[in-house]
């Protein structure tokens, strides 16, 4: 079973405002969301965690040397004793429901592919990983976790103690609370918990790559694992949404001949937002047209048999034959966009993956489609870095 380790973070100031230092992930940033970020504080992580184009390879020596003058600074500070970090979210969810979830920010071990217990749940498309690799070898750093999804029971309930206040954030409707843990036998207990069942990888894929290469090619043992969010594998620990389908690249007749084999259909009217709740309470997918039309596509059973019980699964099949272009994207006013905008012929709305699905192909050791799953919210970073120094 996976290890799961404490270790001394670093992270910005007490002094430090939160609000001007933390951002969204790496990878769903936009060169003038970037550009946003690091004008709004001369601090903000953007400036070590991700590339600014102006200057070529020669950004990510300059990162590690920011990151090491805001140590020398006060800026960012390290904790003195190995720790644990809970991760809190507060938010509605689609229903307006409130949420409340908890994970823990550790070290997990990294594994070569296709062993040990820390497991992929879907196939992964090709993607640049140089910039991740380039950044790590400079910064001897994880800046931003994987995240993990622990099949233990009862994980949550060793992290519904609060811990000390590291940084608390309100953006876009969610509240991110980071908390630090340096209790020896409280750390001792999640760590074990963790160890207990495999990890899958919900999000992260590349990154968890990244660790990997970086863990043979540095000789540095510290980069045996690598920084990931941890939480329990359950319906009260995550929200999924839906990542929907844009098609191009295939002729009106083929498509419609490729989907009336697998689906019958029937009108759906004018797609509007509320579609992403309709097409669970109808069990069925929604067909989007240029103008913003929809017709409800509902699976055949007879034309499924043998395929996971999954949308993107049910689309890859039924277009198996007809040669295709594939985008991704979620939200459904995006894909009303997209559509009407002539950047795909057609969009195919689908359901979330049901956790109870996640948790049985994680079991049965199986990877679902590329782009299948969607969690959020999505954890900031910014709020801890993991250094690999030995």
């Amino acid at each position: 079973m996976p290890r799961f380790e404490p270790f001394t973070g670093i992270h910005y100031s007490p002094s430090i405002d939160a609000n001007a230092v933390v951002a969204p992930p790496y990878d769903v940033l936009s060169a003038a969301d970037r550009q946003g970020l690091a004008r709004r504080s001369v601090n903000n992580i953007v400036h070590i965690d991700v590339p600014d184009p102006a200057l070529g390879d020669a950004w990510y020596a300059q990162a590690a040397d920011t990151m090491q003058q805001w140590l020398a600074d006060g800026i960012l500070v390290q904790d003195s004793t190995p720790s644990l970090y809970l991760y809190r979210m507060a938010f509605a969810d689609v229903a307006g429901a409130p949420r409340h979830v908890v994970g823990v920010i550790g070290g997990l071990e990294v594994v070569p592919s296709g062993l040990g217990d820390v497991l992929p749940h879907e196939e992964t498309t090709p993607k640049d990983k140089t910039d991740r690799y380039d950044l790590t070898a400079a910064t001897h750093a994880n800046l931003s976790p994987v995240w993990g999804l622990s099949l233990t029971s009862g994980l949550s309930g060793l992290l519904e103690a609060s811990g000390d206040l590291i940084g608390e954030v309100t953006v876009d409707a969610v509240t991110h609370t980071v908390e630090r843990v340096h209790q020896t036998e409280r750390i001792a207990a999640i760590s074990a918990a963790v160890a207990k069942s495999p990890v899958v990888i919900a999000d992260g894929h590349h990154r968890y790559e990244v660790a990997r290469r970086y863990a043979r090619e540095s000789g540095l043992t510290d980069a045996q694992l690598t920084m990931t969010l941890v939480m329990e594998l359950t319906e009260e620990q995550l929200a999924v949404q839906a990542i929907h389908r844009l098609i191009s690249g295939v002729s009106a007749v083929a498509f419609d001949a490729a989907i009336d084999a697998h689906f019958d259909r029937s009108p759906a009217g004018a797609v509007t937002a509320s579609f992403a709740q309709d097409v669970v309470e109808r069990c069925a997918l929604c067909l989007v047209d240029t103008n913003g039309a929809g017709q409800w596509l509902s699976p055949r059973d007879v034309a499924f048999e043998g395929v996971a019980d999954l949308d993107s699964a049910r689309i890859r099949h039924a277009l198996r034959d007809t040669p295709h272009d594939v985008a991704y994207q979620h939200g459904v006013d995006n894909i009303l966009d997209a559509v009407a905008a002539g950047r795909a012929s057609h969009g195919i709305l689908i359901r979330p993956v049901s956790v109870p699905a996640i948790r049985q192909l994680a079991a049965d050791r199986g990877l679902m489609p590329p782009k299948s799953t969607f969690f959020v919210p999505k954890p900031r970073t910014g709020f801890v870095i993991r250094p690999m120094r030995s």
